[in-house]
């Protein structure tokens, strides 16, 4: 009955090795989005003023600025105000 044992013990070790590399890999792969993310801020925060605001708001206001002419709101504004936060990039719900 011993030997029965041994066997399923190798397996059961076997199967627990094959799952540690992929939650190791996961790891890995979130810690290289959280660097890739550190990068980027350090980036935008090294920029010149003009060169961030290009990069980070000027293409979703004039995005923005396009719709509201076209549109034409009595309350221009609030409209824009409504547009920026529905259409921001940064915004995981968006």
């Amino acid at each position: 009955m011993a030997s029965n044992e041994e066997p399923m013990e190798e397996i059961d070790e076997k199967a627990n090795v094959s799952s540690e590399p992929a939650s190791g890999l996961r790891e890995i792969q979130e810690a290289e989005a959280d660097l890739e993310a550190a990068q980027e801020k350090l980036n935008l925060q090294a920029l010149p003023i003009r060169a961030y605001l290009d990069q980070t708001v000027v293409p979703l206001l004039l995005d923005g600025m396009s719709a509201l002419v076209k549109e034409r709101p009595p309350n221009p504004v609030e409209w824009l105000a409504a547009y920026l936060l529905k259409h921001n990039p940064q915004n995981p719900s968006s």
